[in-house]
């Protein structure tokens, strides 16, 4: 079923039905490109639908890491490689309690260039755990940011190890409006994307304590879609079109830093250009 499913999307790209209004530039930060989706489709075809979204930049990390690095050769004008600590899927809830990813990770970062670390899954006092305080280490020497899946526990004792963290918290933790402002108050280097979440803007009209926090904050949201499945690729069109329909109920500057500008910025910050 599964490959019927992604015939079915590559089909229905090549054949030009899946096309995106692309009148705002949007940089994805939440793709993966994982194992399971490597022959169902190929590098080639995967760079096709992040182009066909209209994306400026797309912020890829994988299970394996060699997901993200193919996509890399195949498109260094649009991937922004972020390096995932996981060497296989199955480790978003042992990888914290296991030593040799730190070598992983370490020999990884010597090998290849990334703007970050993530993402990956940590809650609460797991944070605390050597192996993620070594990320956090990492991440402070190369001067790069961390991609957090975390509750707001966790995302506090990254800051409390590293004051001066750079962090991505992925789906804005899952929380409402009024945690996430008052983490983004609390934080100065946070960020939060929107990814795998409508409920912001159900049916694409933002909610209004959403808007103003938005524009509250106007430079410390990115959107994202998650391919956390290889299914998933069939929405990067469709969710780079609905973010591009939410963001025209926020003035134009603002509907322009939450759609690429953030994300242009933070990537230029750490990679140095």
């Amino acid at each position: 079923m599964r490959r019927v499913i992604l015939a079915v999307l590559i089909a229905t790209l090549s054949a030009g039905f899946a096309v995106a209004d692309t009148s705002r530039p949007i940089i994805d930060v939440h793709i993966h490109y994982s194992h399971d989706a490597w022959s169902m489709l190929p590098p080639p075809e995967a760079v096709k639908v992040l182009r066909q979204a209209g994306l400026k930049k797309a912020f890829v990390s994988s299970s394996s890491d060699d997901g993200t690095q193919m996509l890399y050769r195949a498109a260094p004008d649009l991937i922004v490689p972020v390096l995932r600590p996981y060497r296989r899927r199955g480790e978003t809830g042992t990888w914290v309690k296991d030593p040799t990813v730190i070598q992983h990770v370490e020999g990884r970062l010597k090998a290849n260039t990334y703007a970050g670390i993530g993402e990956f899954h940590v809650f609460g006092a797991d944070a605390d755990l050597p192996v993620m305080r070594r990320m956090v280490e990492l991440a402070r020497e190369r001067k790069i940011f961390l991609h957090a899946h975390s509750d707001a526990d966790a995302v506090a004792r990254i800051f409390v190890q590293d004051p001066d963290a750079l962090v991505l918290w992925a789906h804005s933790g899952f929380d409402q409006a009024d945690k996430v402002r008052a983490m983004l108050a609390k934080h100065k280097t946070l960020w939060a994307d929107l990814a795998f979440r409508s409920d912001h803007a159900p049916s694409g009209k933002l909610r209004p304590e959403w808007r103003q926090l938005f524009l509250d904050y106007p430079d410390r949201f990115m959107v994202g879609t998650d391919t956390f499945t290889p299914e998933r690729w069939h929405y990067v069109v469709e969710h780079a079109s609905y973010s591009r329909q939410w963001l025209a109920d926020l003035p134009t500057d603002v509907a322009d830093k939450i759609a690429f500008g953030n994300a242009e910025r933070l990537a230029a910050a750490v990679l140095g250009k």
